[in-house]
């Protein structure tokens, strides 16, 4: 292979820094603030504001230029890259959520939403819950407790308002109201999509939780199991329904 061709204003920039030149640094970085940015935008869209992702990334460009030795003859893109995108995930993984979770719940949950990413375009559908515990190398119910980990990523204030106006109601004035729409969901076309793709046991509960209006203990009792199962179950079967009126919604689309 061939050795990459050394760029003298940078190894001189570079060296000017290591020597204690604060403005050598600040040239670097400027220069190299679009891979900054680029590498930070891969990243929109899951919950962290777009400046906090550029700040972070930011940190990870002044360690590389800060580490780089220039007397490997390799690009300085080729070792920054790595360690910008190191940090922003370290971000993700530490930082951004809003409850305390066990790290390895949030390393699965990181690896999970690499694994439904490349599933769902391997198998132009959403993957269930074996598919992603075979993937990822994790059992069953240790995917279902990840899933359901990640929605402690982000939290929303009870007295945000829920519409654009200021004026309108909060999440504290609806939150625990019973919702009267149910019974347009259980006719819908969508939903008989999500529940056939449910096991009986999956639709059963289903069913008696959210048509019968049961407890989760009392589907328990029901049906012979223990109340943690249930709740596994349950979510379960949701995030396979889930996937399931994604992929039917999108069938309907022009």
């Amino acid at each position: 292979m061939t050795p990459a061709t050394p760029d003298i204003d940078f190894a001189a920039l570079i060296d000017a820094y290591h020597a204690g030149d604060e403005q050598a640094r600040d040239r670097l970085v400027e220069r190299y603030m679009p891979l900054v940015r680029s590498l930070a935008a891969r990243y929109a869209g899951r919950g962290e504001p777009q400046e906090d992702l550029i700040q972070v990334a930011s940190i990870g460009l002044l360690l590389s230029i800060e580490r780089f030795d220039t007397s490997r003859e390799v690009q300085f893109t080729t070792y920054a890259v790595p360690t910008i995108v190191g940090e922003i995930q370290r971000h993700f993984r530490d930082r951004a959520w809003a409850l305390h979770v066990p790290r390895r719940m949030k390393e699965l949950s990181v690896r999970l939403t690499r694994a439904v990413e490349s599933k769902t375009a391997e198998l132009g559908r959403a993957p269930t819950i074996a598919e992603l515990a075979e993937v990822t190398g994790a059992t069953e119910d240790e995917v279902v407790e990840a899933l359901q980990s990640s929605d402690a990523y982000s939290t929303r204030s009870l007295s945000q308002p829920l519409g654009r106006d200021a004026d309108d109601e909060t999440m504290q004035d609806v939150l625990g109201v019973e919702d009267t729409g149910f019974a347009e969901v259980e006719d819908s076309v969508l939903v008989e999509a999500g529940l056939q793709a449910l096991d009986e046991r999956e639709r059963r509960i289903v069913e008696l939780r959210f048509f019968e209006g049961l407890t989760q203990s009392e589907i328990a009792a029901r049906i012979g199991i223990s109340q943690m199962h249930v709740s596994r179950l349950l979510r379960r079967a949701l995030h396979v329904m889930r996937g399931r009126l994604e992929e039917a919604m999108k069938e309907e689309l022009p």
